[in-house]
């Protein structure tokens, strides 16, 4: 119990966050969104500190999942779903996060965190940073994407993949830059959302097989 007080305390403590800069800036909507989206990001290198097991993680974000649908349907949580696009992202982003723990919390936490950290940080520094900063942008599926927005996602991902990769094998490897492009490329898919569940998920995949090899 002690160990979910744990999460529930930084869950909330984001949360928090996220209502009090509203307060203050009523039009940053996208900003309070993106708090959320990458201040959960260190939650589960804490769950892992924390030896909690992976059943009672999946529980966890289970119900979580459950959760976000309903508040996506009845707006419960206004906050959480604050944007003018049509997008299932944040319910994307929960589902992603179960089967990441699903494939690999035993099996390859390295790639878990990966995943989920590319997902929270590049993701979410790249859909920040891109509408702050005017540069060359361009139309796919409907959605708008920038040339500093995908420079984000890229040297974002990048970091975080050298980062863990140096922490797991202590030493440099030249797919850590076919691992961040990969998930930059698939980060141009964004519709509805979706690269919320297909960034994180291959990205884990991906350095799960070229770590592995």
């Amino acid at each position: 119990m002690i160990k979910f007080g744990i999460i529930l305390l930084y869950l909330f403590s984001i949360f928090l966050i996220s209502i009090i800069f509203k307060k203050i800036n009523e039009d940053g909507r996208e900003i309070v969104r993106k708090i959320i989206h990458i201040g959960i990001g260190p939650l589960i290198p804490i769950a892992q500190f924390l030896k909690i097991d992976q059943n009672s993680a999946l529980i966890f974000t289970g119900i979580v999942s459950l959760i976000v649908i309903v508040n996506y349907r009845y707006k419960l949580f206004p906050t959480i779903e604050d944007v003018e696009r049509k997008s299932y992202g944040t319910i994307f982003y929960c589902l992603s996060l179960f089967f990441l723990i699903w494939l690999f919390w035993d099996k390859d936490p390295y790639a878990l965190i990966t995943g989920f950290f590319i997902m929270t940080f590049g993701d979410g520094l790249a859909g920040l940073l891109g509408k702050s900063v005017n540069s060359k942008s361009w139309i796919i599926f409907k959605q708008k994407k920038s040339l500093f927005g995908t420079f984000t996602m890229f040297l974002a991902s990048l970091i975080v993949v050298c980062s863990i990769g140096l922490v797991q094998q202590n030493s440099f490897n030249l797919n850590y830059f076919a691992i961040a492009f990969l998930a930059t490329v698939l980060e141009q898919f964004s519709i509805l959302g979706i690269d919320n569940f297909i960034v994180p998920i291959s990205s884990a995949l991906y350095f799960n097989f070229f770590m592995a090899n």
